[in-house]
């Protein structure tokens, strides 16, 4: 699958089917830091990957009020 990583922006070739779970574990990404999109869809940590997706793990941005 490819996996386009944000902050700093690179791109990865990992090879599936997995769990969204175990692809953050195997990259040692924090899961309440990222939102995990597959081909362009919010996905939740316990989709199955398939060999073929493409994936974007994006940080996610906190902020509060003034």
């Amino acid at each position: 699958m490819k996996v386009l990583l944000r902050n700093p922006r690179r791109e990865l070739e990992i090879e599936g089917p997995m769990v969204a779970d175990v692809l953050l574990r195997r990259l040692d990404i924090n899961p309440e830091t990222v939102l995990i999109i597959c081909d362009g869809t919010l996905v939740p940590r316990d989709t199955r990957l398939s060999d073929d997706a493409e994936v974007e793990l994006r940080p996610v941005i906190s902020g509060g009020a003034a």
